[in-house]
């Protein structure tokens, strides 16, 4: 499986970004697809899941209500739409995915065997 994360930019505070992460190769619906966050100086960090097989969505508390996890199926894509933007969500955003998650392990970045390339989200006060 390749992932593709594409969609970060520069934005002010208040603002709005949509990532999206493509999934070629053996990414079909057993695979749940997240994102994770680092910015410099920190760990990476959970931000939020899609499973596939029945849609249920996951967020990190520091992103809930501002963003959302969703996925196009037929085009094998992930998406996290962010809006009301805080300098505190610059990083780099990495999507990721993996098969066989429990709710006790879907933050866990350690868990997801297949990660895109990271893309720059930098928000500006």
């Amino acid at each position: 499986v390749q992932l593709q994360a594409s969609g970060g930019g520069l934005v002010q505070a208040g603002g709005s970004l949509r990532l999206s992460c493509a999934a070629s190769g053996r990414a079909g619906r057993q695979y749940t697809m997240a994102w994770f966050r680092q910015a410099p100086g920190k760990e990476r960090e959970f931000v939020a899941a899609l499973r596939r097989s029945d849609r249920s969505t996951y967020y990190a508390d520091s992103v809930k209500g501002r963003y959302t996890v969703s996925g196009d199926n037929a085009k094998n894509t992930a998406y996290l739409q962010m809006n009301n933007l805080k300098p505190e969500d610059t990083a780099i955003y990495y999507c990721a995915t993996g098969t066989g998650f429990i709710v006790s392990t879907i933050r866990q970045a350690s868990r997801y065997t297949y990660w895109g390339q990271g893309t720059q989200v930098t928000v500006s006060s």
